[in-house]
C-alpha cells in the first residue's frame, strides 16, 4: 500500500514519496519516462487488432518493461512482505502489486456461473424475464438494464456483469435478436458503473471516498438514488436510439412476438430439477452473501469477497468433481492474466510517481474559483480513471482532500466518487466490468475494438458526466 505525501518541488524538480515508511526520491525525468510507457501500452491496447496481439500479451509485456526498469532505477522495495500478525513471508515484488481480490471474484465468479448454467437457471430466468417482455426488445432492454443496476448496487460490478451478460445472450438467442447484442451488452457494461454509485458499500472508491469523508451509509444513498435514477433512464433512452432498439409497434407485429414466446419453455434446458433447485438456491445464497459480506459473523468478513466467490465456485464444482477440468478450461485466463499485469503496471506507475503528478495536477485543479473548480475536479477524477485503476485513484484523491481538510460537505467529495466510477465508461480499461463487457462481446464474436468501443461509449459517458456536474451544483 503506498502513502503518499505533498512536497514542493525544488529546483532541481525531485518528487519524494514513501513506500511502508522508507523514503526515496523519484527525478522527474524517471516519471516523465513511465509517463510516456503508459500512455505507450494505452495506444497499443488501441491497436490490438492491428498488433495481432491479446489484452493480455500486450499488458503483460509492458508490466515486464516496467519491472525491469523500476528495478535498475531502484523504484521498488524488495524483502519480506510483513503480514498483519507481523510474520513476515517472501514473496516475489510483483505479487503483492496485484489486487487479488479482483482475481478472485472474476475467476470464482466465473466458475459459479459457468457451473449453475449446466442446470438450466439461468436460461430459465433469461426466458421467464423474456416472456414477460412479450418479446418486446425495447421492454427486454428496460429489464436488464433495471436489472443490471440493482445488482451492480447489491453485488460487485464483475459479478453482475457476468450473470447479467449470461441472460442477455440466451435472451436474444432465443428472440432471434443476435443483432442487438452488441448494443445490450455495452449498455449493460456502462450501467454496471452506474448502479456501483447506489450505495456505500457498491464500489471500493466509495468505500474509500465516503470513509475518508465521513459519509453515512443512509446519507450515501439518499444523494447518490436521485443521480442512479436519472442515469439508467437516459442511459437507457440514448440506448434505445443509438442501437436503433425499438419497441413492437404493430398489434400484428405484438401478436407474432406474443406467440413466439409463449412457445418458449424456461423448463427446457433443465434435465434435473434436483440439481435446478439446488442451483438457485445457491444462486440466492450466493447473492445475499456478496451483498452482506461485509456483516458475515464469526469474523468471516475479513476473508472477504473474492473468497466468497471462490467458496461458492467449490460448493457447485462438487456436482461434477469428476470432470472439473472441462470448467477451468472455460476460464478466461487471457482476461485473469490482463487484470494481474494491469495491476503491476499500476503498481509501477505508483512507485514511477506517475499518479502522483495525475493527483497533484488534479489537486491545483481545486484552487479554481466555484463552481468551475467542482467540474473540473469531477471531469479530471473520470479522465484519470479511464486510463488507471480507480482504487489508487480514489485512495490518492481522499488522502489529497483530506490533507486540505475538505469538510464532509464539500462537493470535492461527490466529484471525485461521481468521477472514479463513471470514468469506467470512457474506455474498455476504465473498470473491470467494462473489461469484462469486452470480453463476453469478443466471445460472441462480435466486432468491436477498443478504439470503436471508445467511439460508441464516449457519448454515454459524457452525458453520464454532464448530468453529474450539473447534479452535484445543484445539490450542493
Amino acid at each position: 500500500m503506498f502513502v503518499f505525501s505533498k512536497v514542493p518541488l525544488t529546483p532541481d524538480t525531485v518528487l519524494t514519496f514513501a513506500v511502508e515508511g522508507a523514503e526515496h526520491a523519484v527525478p522527474v525525468w524517471i516519471t516523465a519516462l513511465f509517463g510516456i510507457i503508459l500512455a505507450a501500452m494505452i495506444a497499443a491496447l488501441a491497436l490490438e487488432e492491428k498488433i495481432h496481439a491479446k489484452k493480455s500479451i500486450i499488458v503483460g509485456s509492458f508490466a515486464g518493461l516496467c519491472l525491469i526498469l523500476a528495478t535498475v532505477l531502484k523504484l521498488l522495495t524488495f524483502g519480506p512482505v510483513e503480514l498483519p500478525d507481523h510474520h513476515l513471508i517472501d514473496l516475489p515484488v510483483y505479487i503483492p502489486s496485484i489486487d487479488w481480490g479482483v482475481i478472485t471474484i472474476i475467476l470464482g465468479a466465473s466458475l459459479f456461473v459457468e457451473v449453475t448454467s449446466r442446470s438450466g437457471v439461468f436460461t430459465w430466468m433469461a426466458i421467464s424475464l423474456t416472456r414477460k417482455s412479450g418479446g418486446d426488445p425495447w421492454r427486454l432492454l428496460i429489464f436488464y438494464g433495471l436489472l443490471t443496476v440493482l445488482f451492480s448496487a447489491v453485488l460487485n460490478n464483475v459479478t453482475a456483469m457476468i450473470i447479467i451478460g449470461s441472460l442477455t445472450s440466451v435472451s436474444l438467442k432465443k428472440l432471434n435478436r443476435t443483432e442487438l447484442m452488441l448494443g445490450f451488452l455495452l449498455t449493460e457494461g456502462m450501467l454496471t458503473n452506474v448502479g456501483g454509485l447506489l450505495t456505500l458499500i457498491s464500489s471500493v472508491p466509495n468505500i474509500i471516498v465516503g470513509k475518508a469523508a465521513g459519509i453515512s451509509f443512509g446519507r450515501f444513498f439518499m444523494v447518490a438514488a436521485p443521480y442512479v435514477f436519472v442515469a439508467t433512464i437516459v442511459t437507457l433512452l440514448m440506448a434505445k436510439w443509438y442501437f436503433g432498439i425499438q419497441g413492437l409497434k404493430t398489434d400484428e407485429e405484438k401478436l407474432e412476438a406474443q406467440r413466439m414466446v409463449d412457445s418458449f419453455d424456461p423448463n427446457e434446458s433443465i434435465s434435473s430439477q434436483r440439481f435446478f433447485w439446488f442451483s438457485v438456491a445457491a444462486l440466492a445464497l450466493f447473492i445475499v452473501c456478496l451483498a452482506g459480506q461485509s456483516a458475515l459473523p464469526l469474523g468471516l468478513d475479513r476473508l472477504e469477497m473474492g473468497f466468497v466467490a471462490l467458496f461458492f465456485a467449490g460448493a457447485v464444482l462438487l456436482a461434477y468433481k469428476s470432470e472439473v477440468d472441462k470448467f477451468y478450461a472455460a476460464v478466461d485466463w487471457d482476461l485473469l492474466a490482463f487484470f494481474a499485469a494491469l495491476f503491476v503496471v499500476i503498481h509501477v506507475m505508483e512507485g514511477a510517481q506517475v499518479l502522483n503528478v495525475i493527483g497533484d495536477g488534479i489537486a491545483t485543479l481545486l484552487k479554481l474559483p466555484n463552481p468551475l473548480n467542482s467540474v473540473v475536479l469531477l471531469i479530471s477524477s473520470a479522465g484519470a480513471s479511464s486510463v488507471t485503476d480507480n482504487i489508487p485513484l480514489a485512495a490518492m484523491m481522499a488522502q489529497i482532500l483530506g490533507n486540505l481538510q475538505t469538510s464532509p460537505d464539500s462537493p470535492f467529495w461527490w466529484c471525485v466518487i461521481f468521477g472514479a466510477n463513471l470514468g469506467g465508461n470512457l474506455t474498455p480499461i476504465g473498470s473491470a466490468s467494462t473489461v469484462v463487457a469486452m470480453t463476453i462481446i469478443q466471445r460472441q464474436k462480435l466486432d468491436l475494438s477498443f478504439v470503436k468501443f471508445v467511439k460508441v461509449a464516449a457519448p454515454f459517458a459524457v452525458v453520464q458526466l454532464i448530468i453529474a456536474s450539473v447534479y452535484v451544483l445543484i445539490i450542493f
